[in-house]
């Protein structure tokens, strides 16, 4: 198990897909889950693994969608008994299994993608500082080549764009030195990156951005553009206006990573509920079991819950 268990995650990272991953590290019984016990949890919510039963995992699962926002790992325990212990998440719970079992999550999120248009020594430096800290590296320019940028994860010799993983993370750098620079800051604008920066002075930056506007580049999003790129540095090098650009991007990340972002709203399938016998919130589409009474729904994690709400519904729609 524990060799698949490394596959899955490996198979994960590899697609640069964000995961978290949850152990169980301590247990008194009676419960199902045991110390060593693990699994995956996706970004979508889906589990692989085992990490106990109908009652722990919508409370690992909620947790898990948590930590992949903020980005910080956490201990979950989960117990029939509160526990006011510093540094745990803790869930009273009173499920038929009873017991405890503690939980830690720990959140893989993926690499920052820094994505370099326009060969420059600007763009050259920034290849090699942004391996250095891990991050992913694409360079995409005409008669770009892989050695003038050895560090990088992919190069391309165009600046087709269509071929990239680019998403809201992506931080976009466009140092063309007067190369395509409309052309390259235009590709940068019509994808979904959050982060674009033009190495280019204000003035050269203001008319790129007049010539974007009259192509039907919306004010709003021209706006987003970051010129002069990076932290200001007057006169500074090639090689400190690219550490100056990767300090900005290490910056906004870090800003992201801990939830600076506003959360989605949920969806209907995500709203929370509360298990009428347990006590325990988990999502709609979490519940494992529902019931029907008096024109209302009820959700629980287990059979168990269900099954004793089932038998006396009037008591407990009493005590929810």
């Amino acid at each position: 198990m524990f060799d698949q268990f490394l596959s899955k995650a490996s198979e994960l990272l590899a697609k640069g897909e964000p995961f978290a991953v949850a152990v169980v590290v301590r247990y008194l019984p009676p419960i199902s889950g045991k110390p060593g016990d693990k699994a995956i949890i996706f970004a979508d919510g889906t589990v692989w693994g085992w990490i106990g039963g109908g009652c722990s995992q919508p409370v690992v699962i909620k947790e898990a969608m948590k930590a992949l926002q903020d980005g910080q790992p956490r201990l979950v325990r989960i117990s029939p008994t509160s526990s006011t212990e510093e540094g745990i998440v803790d869930y009273n719970m009173t499920c038929h299994s009873g017991g405890t079992l503690d939980v830690y999550i720990e959140p893989v999120l993926a690499k920052p993608h820094i994505l370099i248009l326009g060969r420059s020594p600007v763009g050259q430096t920034l290849a090699r500082l942004g391996k250095a800290i891990s991050y992913t590296v694409s360079v995409a320019a005409p008669r770009a080549d892989r050695e003038s940028y050895p560090d990088a994860d992919s190069v391309q010799a165009d600046l087709n764009l269509t071929g990239l993983k680019i998403g809201p993370r992506t931080f976009i750098v466009v140092s063309t030195q007067g190369e395509c620079d409309e052309e390259a800051l235009e590709q940068a604008l019509r994808t979904d990156a959050s982060y674009v920066a033009f190495v280019a002075s204000k003035v050269k930056a203001a008319k790129a951005l007049q010539h974007l506007g009259e192509r039907a580049i919306g004010a709003e999003r021209l706006n987003q553009v970051r010129a002069p790129a990076g932290m200001s540095i007057p006169n500074g090098s090639p090689e400190e206006i690219a550490v100056s650009i990767l300090a900005e991007i290490v910056q906004l990340n870090r800003s992201w990573a801990v939830g600076h972002k506003e959360a989605p709203a949920l969806s209907a399938e995500k709203q929370e509920v509360k298990d009428p016998i347990c006590g325990m919130t988990l999502s709609v589409d979490a519940a494992k079991c529902k019931s029907e009474f008096d024109g209302k729904s009820f959700y629980f994690c287990c059979a168990g819950c269900k099954q004793t709400f089932d038998r006396q519904p009037d008591k407990y729609v009493l005590a929810a």
